[in-house]
């Protein structure tokens, strides 16, 4: 709790603060960075799999593999969320399971089937987009001042 909420706490709230803080049990912090680097390592090397299967099977170059790799590790995502599989993965590795695209993936699948009960257009369509519209509207403006920003140095370089 920051210092200025406790400021306003009575002092029988700050005596019960405390109380309860001595009695929460600890969290076991290596063993979850552990477990997280696993799951995070396991999703990435299941990627890394991905795109060598393209550049081996269908010629694809390093770059040109990117976009099916993420189309398949989207619907891997999708397919486990969907199914149950991925809530578990999540449960077990924390923060190694939002490993960008599938993490992404799973938070918009997971709001779909959620609100899937009050209809296509407000129930499935509005709230998977409540979830990635901030990220997309952060990711598009974070483009634009970057853009700008190499535009700018670019333009003063070259004089």
């Amino acid at each position: 709790m920051s210092s200025i909420k406790r400021k306003k706490l009575t002092p029988a709230q700050q005596q019960y603060q405390d109380f309860a803080r001595a009695r929460e049990p600890q969290r076991p912090l290596f063993k979850n960075c552990i477990r997280a680097f696993i799951v995070g390592g396991i999703i990435c090397t299941i990627g890394q799999g991905v795109q060598l299967f393209f550049m081996t099977y269908f010629n694809f170059d390093e770059k040109t593999a990117g976009d099916p790799t993420v189309a398949i590790m989207i619907l891997l995502s999708v397919i486990l969320t969907s199914i149950g599989v991925y809530d578990h993965i999540a449960q077990w590795g924390g923060a190694g399971s939002a490993v960008p695209v599938t993490g992404f993936a799973n938070t918009i699948t997971s709001a779909a089937l959620d609100h899937k009960s009050e209809g296509f257009v407000l129930g499935v369509g509005g709230n998977m987009f409540k979830i990635a519209g901030p990220v997309l509207v952060f990711g598009v403006f974070s483009a634009f001042v970057v853009a700008i920003v190499r535009v700018l140095i670019t333009s003063l370089g070259g004089m």
